[in-house]
């Protein structure tokens, strides 16, 4: 008899995912983030020209390196297991699909959106490290975690800058 609050064994089989089915969504979302900064660069103001094309070669790496891992022998046992699907997951996924900004998005709604982006990803990884085991793959979603956090780190410091540096 199951009491309440309990999960039934299809809803804790629904609830997860294996890890080669997460890196893939994440491979995903790497790829849809270099391609949005990469296709926003020549888009965006001087001011933030450095910054985006930054993004679009960090993101670039990070789809590297799941590229790497998605096909490294050592991990071929764990990209197997099943992990806990974070709660972000959905919106983590949805993400892959681009906002279109616009021919000549403002500085501070391209911020506003790459910010999300970042923060959304940042609670992914987080959720993944934290339910992954010790090991390569925990350690890739704990590097990631913290990369994101510090690009949204950099991301708020030069909202702060801009939207208080605008004209009333």
């Amino acid at each position: 008899m199951m009491k309440e609050g309990e999960q039934s064994s299809y809803e804790h089989i629904r609830s997860q995912k294996t890890l080669k089915e997460i890196l893939k969504v994440a491979t995903a979302f790497e790829a849809a983030a270099h391609a949005f900064y990469n296709d926003l660069a020549p888009r965006v103001s001087k001011n933030l020209r450095w910054l985006v094309e930054k993004l679009a070669e960090e993101e670039l790496c990070h789809y590297d390196l799941f590229v790497r891992l998605a096909t490294h022998q050592d991990i071929e046992q764990q990209i197997q297991s099943l992990v806990e699907v974070p709660a972000s997951d959905g919106h983590f996924s949805d993400l892959i699909h681009l906002s279109d900004l616009g021919e000549q998005p403002d500085d501070q709604q391209v911020l506003q959106y790459a910010l999300g982006r970042e923060h959304t990803a940042m609670v992914q990884y987080r959720a993944l490290a934290d339910s992954t085991a010790p090991g390569a793959i925990h350690d890739l979603f704990e590097f990631l975690s913290n990369e994101e956090t510090q690009h949204k780190a950099e991301l708020e410091k030069l909202y702060y800058e801009i939207v208080h540096t605008l004209p009333s």
